[in-house]
């Protein structure tokens, strides 16, 4: 059973021009909600994949034991099949390896919520929201073995500084680093609970009475760090293009800034056509545009959904088509 909230549902699933026999990919099952309206859409006659790297995920929507669907591939990807749906226990960044697996050439709409499911969120054992005292894990495939724990107790300082500098846009890295460094050195960091008040005493008094908690963007550089999320976005999204049929649509939902940027140049990237200097009389480069946007401006949360759901706050939708 889910808690979590799909977000930007309907936008979402509007904009992937959906029909029935369609073959779909949703690359971040997450609650499964977009999953669930996909299927609505696409009927029996079509094929949907779904894929996550964190196994409960997958085991909630299926809401039965899965091991007797094992689906065999050369690949020794975990892809389990029942009816016309594809399970997939991957991160998406291996969506290339995924498709050759299964079998697929060419697929008509991707989905890709890139965001932490509430599930998540809420499970104490994950440790990814500073709003519950939790293990410092978050991982999204608990089979890995990088934990938000072995890096706050294990990096360097000025590895630290970077990650919560890079990924979290965090103006006060240096001194957060810092008191990182002085507590670890006489306790190992475990617990969420010990690094918010590590956090909170090392920023100034007005930033941790802010409306935003201080814990904030030092929480999202480590969730970064660990499930190495921008690398596998960049990766992602590069083979999604290269698997869209002609026509065919990719939407991506993010939630923060460097998200967005890397979604939003990888777009525009293959968007453009010549490259060639405006005076040359001809092309030369041979560039062609693959693809056109079709968000000049980000689709955001109304103001309904943002009451009913807050997370949706700051959530960005994108939609592209595949032109060839």
């Amino acid at each position: 059973m889910t808690i979590h909230k799909s977000v930007l549902l309907e936008e979402s699933i509007e904009a992937l021009n959906l029909k029935e026999g369609s073959v779909v990919i949703d690359a971040t099952l997450g609650g499964g909600g977009h999953a669930r309206e996909i299927l609505k859409i696409i009927g029996d006659r079509g094929m949907l994949v779904v894929i996550d790297a964190d196994m409960k995920a997958i085991e909630r929507f299926a809401e039965f034991p899965i091991s007797n669907f094992q689906f065999p591939n050369n690949f020794q990807i975990p892809i389990f099949k029942f009816k016309n749906i594809y399970l997939v226990n991957r991160n998406f960044s291996e969506l290339g390896s995924i498709l050759k697996a299964i079998g697929i050439e060419k697929v008509d709409a991707i989905l890709a919520d890139i965001g932490y499911s509430s599930d998540q969120l809420e499970d104490l054992k994950r440790g990814i929201s500073f709003q519950l005292d939790a293990p410092l894990d978050m991982r999204f495939d608990q089979s890995q073995e990088l934990t938000a724990e072995k890096i706050l107790n294990e990096y360097s300082q000025t590895d630290l500084e970077k990650i919560i500098k890079d990924y979290g846009e965090e103006k006060f890295y240096k001194s957060i680093a810092k008191g990182i460094l002085e507590y670890r050195a006489k306790k190992r960091i475990e617990k969420t609970g010990e690094l918010v008040s590590i956090i909170e005493s090392h920023v100034p008094d007005k930033y941790r009475h802010s409306r935003i908690s201080p814990a904030t963007k030092t929480f999202q550089a480590l969730r970064i760090e660990v499930n190495q999320e921008l690398d596998s976005l960049t990766q992602f999204i590069s083979a999604a293009i290269g698997a869209l049929a002609p026509h065919g649509r990719l939407a991506v939902i993010s939630f923060h800034s460097l998200e967005d940027r890397i979604v939003k140049e990888i777009f525009r990237e293959n968007a453009r056509g010549c490259i060639c200097p405006g005076d040359f009389p001809v092309c030369l480069c041979g560039n062609l545009a693959k693809l056109k946007i079709l968000t000049k401006k980000p689709i955001i949360a109304g103001p309904d959904e943002v009451e009913n759901n807050p997370r949706s706050r700051s959530a960005k939708l994108r939609v592209c088509e595949f032109i060839g």
